[in-house]
């Protein structure tokens, strides 16, 4: 429990490579200089650096203007504002009237229906008393009338005349509406910033709002209509004789900042029917309505079928005021950028193999641990799993790796071996109890650790502890104490341990002899005839020994201590 507790007052950092190269070096700040010059430029450019707000915004209209026309059946008239804008259109439109049809004098009476909502009969049987559909004028009286001099239909009860004019008039009647006024007024507000305006600014005046228009002046309250058609890209005066729907966009794209404060309309206009595809199938726009009067205590009406454009005013914006925390989370976002540099230059180095071997570090999991085996009738290593279960001479290689030779260790070796032919004991094979199944030189040792069950060849054939280099090389007593005094000079070999050193450099003088320089992360394994060579020349006193551990020693203080 003590030990965990401690945990907590440790501290983790990250391991860095410094690499001193001006083409790297170079490379990273220019990378790093691009994405700071990116950063700037788009914390600018969609200014980050602000807090948003949308609009809130009420839209009137005034329209002003005077047309006359010439009416047929009707004579001259005169229209102003209050006959050509007909009802209301909705909230932020109005409606012009461009064109028309009068049918005078209607009143409550029979007559015949008007084709093609009327049914062509020839006697009574023909209509149907009371019938009616949602495209009739009137309900059917059951009589059959005359309708013209080929023709006749059913007799309805409704206001007759019966409307029977279906195409407007060509050029349009109230074309002179090109030239109507309207002002429009918007107000609008940013709540989050308690900031309101409108498009009438402070210093336009009553006498500047009677000349001023918007060719000269855009931000010209006053609009012309046919001006309005035109930047529509339409024609006025085609546009007129069926109608159609405009759009009036204003767009408020304010900057509420203290020193950049900027805050004006921005108008731009656009046709919303589709005229193309409206050609064949109800174009336009058109409505009715009626004007009603009495003639000698009958009730009468004249019906005006419409036609005409309604303009929508639609207002946009968004204001931005500068807000520091929106600041520092831009800047904080951005950082992350910087990790490209990093991951481009890291891909780069990761193709060097004397960056990446320095940069990354690889550690093997204790149950995962992956084990070093050097047969003496092969000419690689293999690179095995730990296993708990089967032999270590059955596994199967998961990787086959050319030895690397420890170049300083040779050179050693070789002038050690140089000094002369060694006075030791002759060469001997290693006296074990019997032969193992998994033992192909017949000098293994029995053991219950399927981590040490290896021999020290693939196929059957001479064991290597029959060699006389292994008897010079490995178990030389005048050159395992050199080997020992190379590494630590100044130490003693005393008599109590001595043997423990011996042996345990002669395992070491076996691992750099048949594996060289082992994979990172991998522990080399000796064989079970080599183990029991050596322990039989330099025997431990009690007769125990630790075993296989997955661990290097290379002092005679580790030996001394009994950690292999």
């Amino acid at each position: 429990m003590s030990y965990k507790l401690l945990n907590i007052c440790e501290y983790d950092t990250n391991k860095l490579v410094r690499i001193k190269s001006v083409r790297l070096g170079s490379l990273k700040w220019t990378l790093n200089g691009v994405i700071l010059m990116f950063i700037c430029i788009m914390l600018l450019w969609n200014k980050n650096y602000q807090e948003f707000d949308y609009v809130v915004s009420s839209v009137t209209t005034k329209v002003k203007g005077v047309a006359l026309t010439n009416l047929p059946d009707v004579g001259d008239i005169v229209w102003d504002v209050v006959d050509y804008s007909g009802p209301s259109q909705g909230k932020n439109s109005f409606f012009v009237m461009t064109n028309v049809i009068v049918t005078k004098s209607q009143k409550q009476e029979k007559c015949p229906e008007v084709p093609p909502h009327g049914k062509v009969c020839f006697s009574a049987t023909d209509c149907e008393k009371g019938k009616w559909d949602e495209h009739s004028h009137g309900i059917q009286t059951g009589a059959c009338v005359k309708f013209d001099v080929t023709r006749k239909t059913c007799e309805v009860s409704a206001w007759c005349p019966i409307e029977s004019k279906k195409k407007p008039p060509k050029p349009a009647l109230l074309a002179a509406a090109e030239n109507f006024t309207v002002l429009i007024k918007n107000n609008i507000r940013f709540p989050a910033f308690n900031f309101i305006t409108r498009n009438i600014l402070p210093e336009m005046n009553d006498t500047f709002l009677k000349t001023c228009q918007k060719k000269k002046y855009t931000l010209c309250p006053i609009f012309r209509l046919g001006d309005i058609v035109r930047e529509s890209r339409e024609t006025f005066s085609e546009m007129a004789v069926e109608g159609g729907v405009i759009g009036i966009q204003i767009n408020w794209d304010c900057n509420l900042d203290i020193f950049t404060q900027r805050c004006l309309p921005k108008y731009s206009f656009r046709r919303l029917d589709e005229k193309e595809s409206n050609r064949t199938l109800y174009p336009g726009l058109n409505f009715r309505f009626a004007r009603y009067h009495s003639d000698k205590g009958v009730e009468e009406r004249t019906l005006y079928k419409a036609f005409g454009i309604r303009f929508d005013v639609m207002v946009f914006g968004k204001a931005g005021k500068f807000s520091f925390f929106q600041l520092i989370v831009y800047i904080g976002s951005t950082l992350s950028y910087y990790a490209l540099t990093t991951m481009f230059i890291d891909f780069l180095i990761g193709t060097r193999q004397n960056y990446s071997q320095r940069k990354v570090e690889s550690v093997q999991d204790k149950q995962q641990s992956i084990l070093c085996v050097s047969f003496v009738d092969e000419n690689h290593i293999r690179l095995v799993k730990r296993s708990q279960r089967k032999s270590l001479q059955r596994i199967k290689p998961i990787s086959i790796q050319p030895s690397k030779e420890n170049a300083g260790h040779l050179k050693a070796m070789v002038g050690l071996l140089q000094r002369g032919p060694a006075t030791d004991k002759q060469p001997q094979l290693a006296r074990v109890p019997s032969r193992q199944a998994w033992c192909l030189c017949g000098c293994c040792g029995p053991s219950t650790y399927p981590q040490e069950q290896l021999c020290c060849r693939q196929t059957s054939g001479r064991c290597i502890t029959t060699s006389p280099l292994f008897e010079r090389l490995v178990l030389s007593h005048s050159i395992l104490e050199a080997v020992l005094l190379y590494r630590e000079p100044l130490s003693e070999l005393a008599e109590e341990g001595r043997t423990s050193f011996l042996r345990h450099c002669a395992y070491s003088q076996y691992i750099s002899w048949r594996f060289g320089a082992p994979p990172t992360d991998t522990h080399p394994v000796i064989p079970s005839c080599c183990v029991w060579r050596i322990r039989e020349d330099y025997p431990s006193p009690d007769g125990q020994y630790k075993g296989f551990m997955t661990s290097t020693v290379t002092s005679m203080q580790a030996c001394s201590k009994g950690q292999l």
